[in-house]
């Protein structure tokens, strides 16, 4: 699979952004210049001391101008010595003041301008955190955690720089030109004139520069997206990357998406730089048109040379900032794909969520039943998984189900917790349908213990009390031995307080799933959900730790999946799901007396044979 191919869902594509229009860039920038506007405080003082900044940095070209007449009126006067120097030093002093305080402007607006950004970064970070938190099973069945990383990453860090480098920075050349072309204008208006000839050019350029800037940005972060895939897929499969030894195929795939972001990397460069060489020459030359009428100016007294200095002096303040325009342009067109991107997943609809009625769980009899349900998972063209399911269980209950792989049981156990919501009928928790009632209380009252044993990188205590991390040493202990993982614990050097390694690694997949099964041990649910929880543990450790579920099953609806018969066989009911529909229903005993599909997958299991598995698929 080539590295294009990695993933699945990309969270917002380039033709998207693209038919936004400026329309919708400007609604994102103004939303994160609202976000920055939140920090009052810090960005009144910067951009405070934008404006005193600007205010000296236009005052210098003054001062300087006045120093060089007043030194030619001091010199043509005859002062010399004593008298010259005197007579400089207030000119001298003033500029030097102008100067430093101008620094230290700059610098409280650099400082104030990074602290307003990285206050927005903290607050979308957790807002981005939290709403990965909450999003559906669907989204992320859809998104790839890489394209996930990355924007909480790459994209996150364009819209933080955007009050430093952009909307900052506009202000200041704004003021630079509007403040300085007025003194200008309003003492020499010709000269000033052609001192701000260049100005329509480059907002000319600018606006090109930033159009084509914004669609090349979002590519970049779609490209740079990939790659983060590629790179978590890696080291999330390493050891089945190892076992086959694909070092070299990993690395033509990786090599093969640093290259296409490299591509779109030059593409920008391609745009960026000929077009800020473009408006620095259009500074250059107008500067040059300056100096030549100025002096032609100076020549025949209509201005004095402490005037053309000031206007040389201004021009060459501008020339920095002039320069930096394509940083800003950028840093815009930064913030307005990033921005999008990450606004598009702030602003995802939630499919499961608290219905604005809905109320806690309140659990009397504790009876879960399953009303002709039908569910389709979002984006399948509507292919139903279930169909019209029906089932009822009690307190104090075990509902075994059984079937091939792909028959629906999974999909059962996401439906309790209400992971996916069900497309046709309804589900009950005494009386009350799942849909109505918070999902707080929902996923406090039904425990899953899912097929993938994940655990976190920390102790072997926290993991277990993951659902209660307040839990008492004893209470942790007692749903270890439950789970058959206790004298195991105690063997280990650090007991208890052991680190487990990434995803576990460290552990056996016996062990891990018992782990989980523990964790869920841990808590006092109402239903309980076993999602071929033991099918990594040995038969005879299995066995102890279904005498210990049967003990913890005695006040709670439980639910087991298996493919193991030996595990189903003390249910007190079996259901086999085929096609998503129940096909057989019963005890152990009573479903091997209809020598129907699960006495075929019961011989299966003890004697298989061809005949037996033509009757287990459910063949003629």
């Amino acid at each position: 699979m080539s590295s294009d191919a990695v993933g699945t869902t990309s969270l917002k594509s380039s033709a998207h952004v693209k038919a936004a229009g400026w329309g919708r860039g400007l609604s994102t920038l103004l939303r994160i210049t609202r976000m920055n506007l939140r920090h009052p405080g810090q960005a009144a003082l910067a951009i405070g001391s934008t404006i005193a900044a600007v205010i000296l940095q236009v005052l210098i070209p003054q001062l300087l101008g006045d120093a060089i007449d007043q030194t030619k009126v001091v010199l043509g006067g005859g002062a010399t010595g004593a008298a010259a120097e005197q007579a400089l030093w207030v000119p001298a002093l003033l500029l030097l003041a102008a100067s430093t305080l101008r620094g230290l402007f700059t610098m409280a607006q650099n400082y104030f301008a990074e602290a307003v950004g990285h206050h927005v970064a903290y607050e979308l970070r957790l807002a981005f955190y939290d709403k990965v938190q909450r999003l559906s099973f669907s989204f992320h069945d859809r998104v790839h955690s890489g394209d996930l990383i990355t924007l909480g990453i790459l994209d996150l860090d364009g819209v933080r720089m955007y009050f430093s480098t952009a909307l900052v920075r506009l202000l200041l050349l704004t003021m630079l030109i509007g403040i300085g072309g007025y003194r200008m204008i309003s003492t020499d208006t010709l000269l000033g004139l052609m001192a701000l000839s260049f100005v329509p050019f480059v907002a000319w350029r600018s606006s090109i520069t930033q159009v084509k800037l914004r669609a090349i940005w979002l590519n970049l972060q779609e490209r740079l997206s990939v790659l983060g895939r590629v790179m978590e897929e890696n080291l999330a499969g390493i050891r089945v990357v190892r076992a086959f030894s694909a070092q070299a195929y990993e690395m033509a795939k990786f090599d093969r998406a640093s290259k296409t972001a490299l591509e779109v990397a030059h593409q920008q460069v391609d745009v960026y730089v000929p077009n800020t060489s473009a408006m620095t020459l259009a500074f250059f030359l107008a500067m040059g048109l300056v100096l030549w009428l100025g002096c032609n100016k100076v020549i025949v007294g209509q201005i004095s040379v402490g005037t053309l200095t000031m206007f040389l002096a201004f021009m060459t303040i501008l020339q920095m900032p002039v320069r930096q325009i394509g940083l800003m342009v950028n840093g815009f067109a930064r913030a307005y794909t990033c921005g999008s991107r990450l606004f598009g997943l702030l602003d995802q609809d939630n499919t499961i969520r608290d219905v604005p009625t809905a109320r806690p769980l309140e659990i009397g009899e504790g009876t879960l039943r399953f009303d002709n349900v039908s569910f389709a998972y979002p984006g399948t063209g509507n292919r139903a998984v279930l169909e019209n399911v029906t089932f009822c269980a009690r307190r104090g209950e075990t509902i075994a189900i059984v079937g091939p792989p792909g028959s629906g049981k999974s999909t059962i156990a996401h439906l309790i917790p209400r992971f996916y919501d069900v497309t046709g009928g309804a589900i009950m928790l005494d009386g009350q349908d799942i849909r109505g009632v918070t999902l707080a209380t929902l996923r406090k009252a039904v425990a899953v213990v899912q097929q993938d044993a994940f655990l976190f990188t920390t102790t072997i205590e926290n993991n277990i009390a993951y659902g209660d991390p307040w839990a008492k040493e004893q209470r942790i202990e007692r749903a270890s031995e439950s789970a058959q993982l206790h004298n195991y614990i105690l063997d280990l050097p650090a007991g208890y307080k052991t680190v487990v390694g990434e995803r576990g690694t460290s552990l056996s997949g016996g062990q891990r799933q018992r782990l989980t099964i523990a964790r869920t041990m841990m808590l006092r649910p109402s239903v309980v959900i076993f999602d071929d929880s033991t099918a990594a543990i040995d038969a005879a450790t299995e066995q102890r730790i279904r005498l210990a579920i049967r003990r913890f099953a005695k006040d709670r609806v439980t639910i087991i999946i298996a493919h193991r018969l030996s595990s189903l066989k003390h249910a007190d009911r079996i259901l086999f799901v085929d096609n998503g529909k129940i096909v057989e229903r019963g005890t152990h005993q009573e479903l091997l007396a209809k020598q129907g599909r699960y006495k075929a997958l019961h011989d299966l299991q003890l004697r298989p044979g061809d005949d037996i598995v033509t009757k287990y698929r459910g063949a003629p």
